[in-house]
């Protein structure tokens, strides 16, 4: 997978090298994210950044921690070959404030949780859902969790 890393308003760190690293795991943990063609956006932004896309592309007037905007479905994804030109996967977003804050209370550092949202961002851009049912959920936060902790990074959900 290939990434196109946009950091603005976020405080100096590594979020670049963190974000490969997280779409690397990412890859191993949901093979059809390893696929050399797909592309994926990120941006390191605002909050009054994230809650505008919210409010114009989810009909949400609130900022989130993360967004992220598909541009395959699952099955073409699944029908894409090794070889050809690149394909856009799709893009992600991460409020800094928001992170910072969900950080803060969880206690744990906003590289953890930053990594855990860019792992979630890129399930989601490969398909996978927690909003539908309970089942979809607990599977999706177990394939987190399983991501996750090829980085080092503790089970987010305390389980």
């Amino acid at each position: 997978m290939q990434l196109d890393i946009d950091i603005e308003d976020w405080p100096a760190g590594e979020w670049q090298a963190l974000a490969e690293r997280a779409a690397q795991a990412a890859g191993e943990g949901e093979p059809l994210l390893a696929n050399p063609r797909l592309m994926v956006s990120i941006l390191f932004t605002s909050d009054a950044e994230v809650h505008a896309l919210n409010r114009e592309w989810r009909d949400r007037d609130k900022p989130t921690n993360v967004l992220s905007f598909p541009m395959l479905e699952r099955a073409e994804l699944a029908a894409l070959g090794g070889d050809g030109p690149p394909v856009m996967l799709g893009d992600i977003a991460l409020a800094h404030a928001t992170c910072a804050r969900e950080a803060a209370d969880k206690a744990v550092p906003l590289e953890h949780h930053a990594a855990h949202l860019i792992v979630h961002g890129l399930l989601h851009l490969a398909g996978h859902d927690h909003v539908e049912s309970d089942t979809q959920a607990e599977a999706m936060e177990a394939l987190e969790v399983a991501i996750l902790a090829k980085l080092a990074i503790p089970d987010p959900y305390g389980r």
